[in-house]
C-alpha cells in the first residue's frame, strides 16, 4: 500500500494528457508570456493611430493585400492564432460590431496595461492586487469621463453639426480629406434618417467604388446605385414602375424528360410556338399592370429578354439577395416568388431608372429625388487604386457607425487626446487617495491613459515628453480642454479646433480594453490538446 502511494506521488499534469500536449504554467512560464503576445500586437498598431498614423501592409492567407491603419483590418486579416493575443483581437472584433470605431485604441490601450502589469509584476506585486487596482481604476473612468462632454450634437438633421462630430473620426483614417468627406457622409446618413432616430440603420448607406479620376469627383446619389449595365437596350426610363423577381425569368420547365420526334419542317417551326405564345402573353400582362422596369435575381432567358425588349421594358439583373431587399427598400416593391403579373401593391416606384456611364464602368442608377427622405443613399468613392477606395471606404464607414451612435446618444468630448488626459489626472489623484498596493496598479493605469496622446504626438514627429508635460500644463492653467496639436509643437484648444471624439465609443473601447486586459492577468496556466489530424503545418512541401 505504502508502495503505491509513493509511486502515485510522482503523477504530473503531463501524465494527465494525451501525448502531444503542452502546458504552462507560473508567472514566467504563462502570464509574462501571455503579456508579450499582446504587447507585440499593441507594437503593430500603435504607430497607427491619429491623422499621421501610419499604414500597414497584410497579405491574408489568399495572398489579396491590405494596405490600411484601420485596426480593425490588421487585427482581423493577421489572423492571430496566440490565444492571449486572440482575447485581445476578440475586444478589438466586439468594439467594431458593436460601436464601429475605436478598435486601435482597444488594442494599444489593453497592451500598454498589460506593458505596465509586467513591470509591477518583475518589482513583486501579485496578480491579484494588480486586477483589484485595474478593475477600481476602470469603474473610476466609466463615473468620470461622464463628466467631460463639451458639446452635444443636438440636431441629428442638421448637416453642419454632424460634419462637426464627424470630422474626428473620418479625419484620423483620411487625414485632409475630412472637410470633403465629413459633408459628404452626414448628407448620406441624414437623407435616411427616419422618424424614429433611434431606428437607423447602416445597411441603408451604400458604398460603390469605383476606379479613376480623384477623391474629391466623389459624389452622392439620392438612391441606389449598382455597377453594371442593364441586360438589354433600354437603358433610360422616367417615372418608372418597378417589379423584383427572387427567381428566374423563365416560363417553369416539366420536372419529367421526354423525346420529341419531329417529321417536317413545319412540325419544327411550331414547335416552340405554344412556349413562345405564353411567354408574350407573361410579358403583356407585366406591361398591363403598369410596369415599365422588370429586376430579376435570377437567369433572364434569351426569349423572355426578346418579349420584354418587344415591349419597351427595361431589364436588370441583379445577382445579390442584399441588393434586390434594398431596392424594394428604396421604391416599396415586393420581391416575387414567381414569374407573372405582379398586383398594384407589389409595384414600385422611381423618378428615374438608367444606366450611366461614370469612369469607364457602366451603373444602374435607381433614384427618387423627389423624396425630400429615401430609404437607401449611396455614396460613390473615386480614387486611383484599388487599396485606395477600400481604405476609403473604411473611412467612410466609420463615419456612418459614428452617426448611428450620435442619433443614440450625442455626447461628443474633447479630442487630440485632452480626454485621455484628463482621465489619467484623476486617476493619479484616486491612486493617492487609496491605501494598499492597488493604488500603484491604479497609477499606472493613469499612466497607461497617457498613452494616446504620446502616440499622437510620436506619430506626428514630436517630442513626447515635453508634448505630454505642455499639456499637463495647460490643463494646470485651466485649459482643460487642449491637446495634442499634430501641425506644430504645443497645445490646441480642440473644442475650438472642433476635434471631438464620441463620448460612448471612447468610453466602451476602455472599458473593453481593461477588461482584456484583466482577462489575461487571470491566467496562470496554458493547457493546449494535441493538434487534431491533418496535414503537418511546418511540414516542408514534398517531405
Amino acid at each position: 500500500m505504502s508502495q503505491f502511494l509513493h509511486s502515485a506521488g510522482g503523477v504530473s499534469l503531463t501524465d494527465l494528457l494525451k501525448d502531444g500536449s503542452k502546458h504552462f504554467s507560473g508567472i514566467d512560464e504563462a502570464v509574462l508570456k501571455n503579456i508579450e503576445a499582446c504587447k507585440k500586437l499593441s507594437t503593430i498598431t500603435r504607430t497607427s493611430i491619429g491623422p499621421n498614423g501610419m499604414n500597414k501592409m497584410v497579405i491574408n492567407h489568399l495572398n489579396k493585400i491590405f494596405v490600411t491603419n484601420d485596426a480593425a483590418t490588421i487585427v482581423k486579416e493577421m489572423e492571430i492564432v496566440h490565444p492571449a493575443a486572440k482575447l485581445v483581437a476578440m475586444s478589438a472584433k466586439t468594439q467594431e460590431e458593436e460601436i464601429g470605431d475605436g478598435t486601435n485604441l482597444v488594442v494599444v490601450l489593453a497592451g500598454t496595461l498589460l506593458e505596465y502589469a509586467e513591470d509591477m509584476l518583475r518589482q513583486g506585486l501579485h496578480c491579484a492586487d494588480i486586477i483589484a487596482g485595474y478593475s477600481k481604476a476602470i469603474k473610476a473612468i466609466l463615473q468620470f469621463i461622464d463628466n467631460l462632454e463639451v458639446k452635444k450634437c443636438e440636431n441629428a438633421r442638421d448637416e453642419g453639426q454632424v460634419s462637426e462630430a464627424l470630422l474626428s473620426a473620418i479625419g484620423a483614417k483620411q487625414w485632409g480629406l475630412e472637410p470633403f468627406l465629413a459633408p459628404l457622409v452626414a448628407k448620406a446618413c441624414i437623407q435616411i434618417l427616419p422618424k424614429d432616430v433611434k431606428q437607423f440603420n447602416v445597411d441603408n448607406v451604400r458604398i460603390i467604388k469605383i476606379p479613376g479620376m480623384s477623391v474629391h469627383d466623389s459624389f452622392l446619389m439620392k438612391g441606389f446605385v449598382m455597377p453594371r449595365d442593364s441586360e438589354g437596350t433600354i437603358k433610360h426610363v422616367q417615372n418608372a414602375k418597378i417589379v423584383l423577381f427572387g427567381t428566374e425569368v423563365d416560363l417553369s420547365a416539366t420536372e419529367t424528360k421526354g423525346n420529341v420526334l419531329i417529321k417536317s419542317a413545319e412540325e419544327l417551326m411550331n414547335y416552340s410556338k405554344s412556349e413562345e405564345e405564353a411567354m408574350d402573353k407573361c410579358v403583356r400582362e407585366i406591361v398591363e399592370a403598369g410596369v415599365n422596369v422588370l429586376i430579376a435575381q435570377s437567369t433572364i432567358s434569351d426569349m423572355a429578354l426578346h418579349f420584354c425588349e418587344r415591349n419597351k421594358l427595361m431589364v436588370i439583373k441583379c445577382p445579390s439577395k442584399f441588393e434586390i431587399a434594398r431596392i424594394c427598400k428604396l421604391t416599396g416593391a415586393t420581391a416575387l416568388a414567381r414569374f407573372g403579373a405582379p398586383l398594384p401593391e407589389e409595384v414600385g416606384e422611381a423618378d428615374l431608372v438608367s444606366v450611366d456611364e461614370v469612369g469607364g464602368t457602366n451603373c444602374v442608377t435607381i433614384t427618387r429625388d423627389s423624396l425630400e427622405q429615401t430609404r437607401v443613399s449611396t455614396v460613390v468613392l473615386r480614387s486611383s487604386t484599388a487599396n485606395r477606395l477600400d481604405d476609403l471606404q473604411r473611412a467612410v464607414e466609420d463615419g456612418v457607425n459614428i452617426y448611428k451612435q450620435i442619433v443614440k446618444d450625442s455626447r461628443l468630448v474633447a479630442g487630440g487626446g485632452a480626454c485621455e488626459l484628463r482621465l489619467a489626472a484623476e486617476l493619479k489623484d484616486l491612486a493617492n487617495k487609496t491605501p494598499g498596493l492597488e493604488q500603484y496598479a491604479i497609477r499606472k493605469f493613469g499612466e497607461a491613459m497617457e498613452t494616446i496622446p504620446r502616440t499622437l504626438a510620436e506619430n506626428a514627429g514630436q517630442d513626447t515628453t515635453s508634448t505630454v508635460s505642455n499639456l499637463y500644463a495647460a490643463h494646470a492653467a485651466g485649459n482643460l480642454n487642449h491637446g495634442v496639436n499634430i501641425e506644430q509643437a504645443g497645445t490646441l484648444d480642440m473644442v475650438e479646433a472642433k476635434i471631438f471624439d464620441h463620448l460612448v465609443t471612447k468610453k466602451e473601447a476602455i472599458r473593453l480594453s481593461a477588461e482584456a486586459a484583466i482577462t489575461v492577468l487571470r491566467v496562470d496556466t496554458i493547457i493546449m490538446a494535441r493538434q487534431s489530424g491533418g496535414p503537418d503545418p511546418n511540414r516542408a512541401p514534398g517531405d
